[in-house]
């Protein structure tokens, strides 16, 4: 029995030969050079087992180029152990601190409220004005006042908005607040930054420390014996609250700047401690400046008026800030004098801040 193959057929069968030819040539260098490779080279590129000891080694930051990120010059772990540590930080230290701070402000003042009552004047006032803020300082004043109460609301939405926002409204609201709330934070911050290192400079001499602030320390500004202790321009408190600002402050806003800026070279771990740091010193600024806020509005007769209009009375001068008062007491003018200047030139300048 004879078998015909045509000439076609056998084109075909050549072709499937010379394949399986030309596959068995080429696999058989590459198993070759497989076998015949560096052991060392075969365990550079081997997946080490993950055990206790790897994990350890992991969590030390000793690991080798395995666990390494591979982008240029990076030096990070691939598991950032550094990472939940300023998780832990975060969760367990500072956002309790910034809830025992801000809530134990918050009990002080209206528990010294209840007790005290609102600091009203000794004496009635004389209608007669003293001159004490200019405009500039007034602006200066009311813009950064108006940023850190922005920045503080900001701040504590996006330390506590996930735990109670986020049950709330659910996973789409919540995220446009947050990512809103970030935008706001991001922003209004270096504004802050700037115009309050302005404003430092521009009541730096009023709030040098002086003798005679011991003194209004030890009567708890007035609460302790009779008469009120000595005050210049500036009393003890006020410049406690100043030197807080231009110290906390100023290292609360270069911290902001680190995390508002990150491709200027800093690396996670410094991106982390200035969270941190961020966050600690924003906190404590909160708290105190809810007791500033209320000293200067609701806990003290005549204080806000010197704010929002340059003057103050003269009765508040003496009582408050008796040195200062003694210093510019011949400026004193009657407050009807003051409002037949004002309706005669409107939107006038400021007389010159002699006082101020």
């Amino acid at each position: 029995m004879s078998i015909t193959i045509s000439s076609r057929g056998t084109r075909w069968l050549m072709l499937l030969v010379l394949s399986l030819l030309l596959t068995l040539a080429v696999g058989q260098p590459v198993h070759a050079q497989q076998a015949d490779a560096d052991p060392g080279q075969e365990a550079a590129f081997a997946v080490p087992a993950v055990d206790a000891d790897t994990w350890r080694q992991i969590r030390s930051g000793e690991t080798g180029p395995n666990y390494r990120d591979s982008r240029a010059d990076s030096t990070y772990s691939l598991i950032n152990a550094s990472g939940e540590t300023w998780r832990q930080w975060r969760n367990r230290w500072v956002s309790p601190f910034g809830l025992i701070v801000i809530g134990a402000m918050l009990l002080m003042i209206a528990a010294f409220y209840l007790v005290f009552g609102r600091k009203a004047l000794d004496e009635p006032r004389t209608g007669r004005k003293l001159w004490r803020w200019p405009l500039l300082v007034r602006a200066l004043h009311w813009s950064v006042a108006t940023l850190f109460i922005l920045l503080a609301l900001t701040g504590l939405i996006l330390l506590y908005g996930k735990a109670v926002f986020h049950p709330l409204f659910g996973d789409g609201a919540w995220a446009g607040m947050m990512s809103t709330t970030k935008l706001l934070h991001n922003y209004a911050g270096p504004l802050f930054g700037i115009l309050l290192i302005v404003l430092l400079a521009r009541l730096l001499r009023h709030n040098w420390p002086r003798k005679y602030d011991l003194a209004w320390f030890r009567k708890g500004g007035g609460l302790v014996g009779k008469g009120h202790p000595d005050a210049g321009f500036a009393n003890a408190g006020e410049k406690v609250w100043y030197w807080l600002l231009a110290t906390v402050g100023l290292v609360v806003i270069a911290s902001g700047l680190v995390l508002d800026f990150p491709n200027y070279g800093q690396g996670r771990d410094t991106m982390q401690w200035a969270n941190l740091i961020h966050a600690v010193g924003a906190l404590g600024l909160t708290a105190v400046a809810l007791g500033h806020i209320y000293i200067g509005t609701l806990g003290t007769e005549g204080s806000l008026e010197g704010m929002t209009t340059g003057y103050v009375d003269e009765t508040w001068a003496q009582e408050h800030h008796n040195l200062w008062y003694e210093e510019i007491k011949d400026q004193a003018v009657p407050e009807t004098q003051l409002a037949r200047d004002e309706a005669a030139s409107p939107g006038g300048d400021d007389p010159a801040p002699r006082s101020g």
